[in-house]
């Protein structure tokens, strides 16, 4: 009996373990898997954390490194000198001899522009001929040679009396044309043609759309074609009589030649100012130059040269307005500035690159 009693008491507790075993027990190991890998979504939530902290390091951070660097996020936005300055040193300015003047007031010339050339004045040279017709005895002076007033040139054989008179210089100068031998005979001709080349003619020819506004007593600067030759007269005489087939009239000028640099026959130019006016800021019209599309001048800061684009308003041959870009006192290349562009076009060619 007692050990029946014993028996199921046993099995009770067999029963009992057992349904706690499959009761109890799974449905804690089952909460373990979940705890330990969420519930399904623990794992994707922190693979988007990750590749959302990515983003925001490879993404964001890119744009905001863009933001304050101002460039691409690599240190390269900073602005380095380039474009449009570069710098040349003081010695170098020299050798390349470029020449600084500041910008200030100036007079601007309204200028007609004409075309001439050099002429004998009439009033200082001469045809010198026989008195009597003859025969050429003697030559004693040759082409080019300089003579004094009252030297003797020649001396002719009189075919009337047939004495032996001399052909003399009325004017000091030089033999400009020499037309006879020893032998010839003396005729109507001149035997020499005789100039003071001390002052000579410069003859200017006027268009009919410029006879209006040329008087005379104007000044006028004018210069050989070559620009090696200056001078600055006025205007003495304006011809009464137009050329016919082109219809200009010439405008008459006298030009001081002491040192016979202006030779008959050559070439000239001449500007004619017409009216003048006085501007606050002007600079050397050889300073300005043209840097993609617009007038510029170059401005020296130290041994710093900048391009400044500028306003230019009236000009002539030696001063330029300027209206706006360029400030009286400033110091620009007024010589030599296409050294200065050159150098600058360098430096952008390098900056680039």
């Amino acid at each position: 009996m007692r050990n029946k009693f014993i028996l199921l008491i046993l099995a009770v507790a067999v029963a009992a373990g057992a349904y706690w075993y499959f009761t109890k027990e799974p449905a804690q190991n089952a909460a373990a898997p979940a705890e330990a890998h969420g519930d399904g979504h623990g794992h994707e939530e922190n693979e988007a954390s990750h590749d959302k902290g990515k983003e925001e390091a490879h993404g964001h951070g890119h744009e905001e490194g863009k933001a304050e660097g101002g460039g691409d996020g690599h240190g390269h936005g900073e602005e380095e000198e380039g474009g449009d300055k570069t710098k040349i040193s003081e010695a170098a300015a020299t050798d390349s001899e470029i020449k600084v003047l500041e910008a200030g007031p100036a007079s601007i010339h309204d200028v007609v522009s004409l075309t001439g050339r050099i002429t004998l004045n009439q009033n200082t040279s001469a045809n010198v001929k026989a008195r009597f017709a003859g025969i050429v005895r003697s030559v004693s002076k040759g082409l080019a040679e300089t003579v004094t007033a009252g030297e003797t040139l020649a001396t002719v054989e009189n075919n009337d009396s047939l004495l032996v008179y001399p052909v003399k210089s009325p004017i000091t100068g030089v033999i400009l044309q020499r037309n006879t031998n020893v032998g010839d005979v003396a005729g109507d001709q001149p035997l020499f043609v005789v100039a003071d080349l001390s002052n000579v003619w410069a003859e200017f020819f006027i268009f009919p759309r410029d006879m209006a506004r040329i008087k005379n007593n104007q000044k006028i600067h004018i210069n050989a074609s070559d620009e090696s030759i200056k001078a600055e007269a006025v205007i003495n005489s304006l011809l009464p009589v137009a050329e016919a087939s082109s219809q200009t009239v010439i405008a008459r000028v006298t030009l001081d030649n002491p040192e016979g640099m202006w030779r008959s026959g050559m070439t000239v130019c001449g500007d004619v100012v017409v009216a003048e006016k006085e501007v606050a800021v002007a600079v050397s019209t050889s300073a300005i130059q043209r840097q993609e599309g617009a007038n510029v001048v170059f401005v020296r800061e130290g041994e710093s040269y900048e391009a400044r684009k500028v306003e230019i308003g009236l000009g002539d041959g030696e001063w330029t307005e300027i209206r706006s870009g360029l400030k009286a006192g400033e110091s620009y290349v007024a010589q030599n500035s296409f050294v200065v562009k050159a150098d600058i076009g360098k430096a952008g060619a390098e900056h680039e690159h």
